[in-house]
């Protein structure tokens, strides 16, 4: 049996990886990536959270959220999440009735401070170079890059050279 919790504060910023049942690339289709925006959408209407940052890749989402100030519970959101968006994708059927969509776990890590969220945040915006998919954060369609970069956190060619304060994360 496993000995990973969770930690769980109040109003925290924490980032996620989720990763599909057998990396199966469900997020290759457009239509797929909609779907999940949707049940995002659907979920924060009846459990308030603020998605700060997000990319999807076809066969894991990376996001950081942060919680309402009197809420830590992020896995009934996750929860909410997988459960309307498996409703509305065809998939086959595991033992016990469950669709194969979604690995059962998921990854969360609770932000420390304003560097460990910028890190996390490049993490998330470099994920489409680091897998090959696009040469640089800016072609990659399905991320918030673009939505930071109108703000001025990034320039727009940011991420042509790896950046170096992410090497060292590992949570896919």
């Amino acid at each position: 049996m496993s000995d990973y919790r969770r930690l769980y504060i109040p109003g925290g910023t924490y980032f996620f990886t989720l990763v599909t049942y057998r990396r199966q690339p469900i997020f290759a289709d457009t239509e797929r990536v909609e779907q999940l925006r949707r049940s995002f959408r659907k979920v924060k209407t009846k459990r308030p959270f603020d998605l700060l940052a997000a990319v999807v890749l076809p066969d894991h989402p990376h996001c950081l959220w942060r919680l309402p100030e009197d809420d830590a519970d992020f896995s009934t959101r996750w929860q909410m999440v997988k459960t309307d968006f498996s409703r509305h994708v065809p998939a086959q059927t595991r033992k016990g009735g469950a669709k194969a969509v979604w690995q059962p776990r998921f990854y969360d890590h609770c932000i420390r401070d304003k560097e460990d969220f910028h890190k996390h945040l490049d993490y998330i915006h470099y994920n489409p170079v680091k897998h090959g998919l696009v040469a640089t954060p800016g072609e990659w369609q399905h991320s918030s890059f673009a939505r930071f970069v109108s703000h001025g956190w990034y320039p727009c060619n940011w991420g042509e050279i790896a950046p170096s304060n992410i090497e060292d994360i590992e949570c896919e």
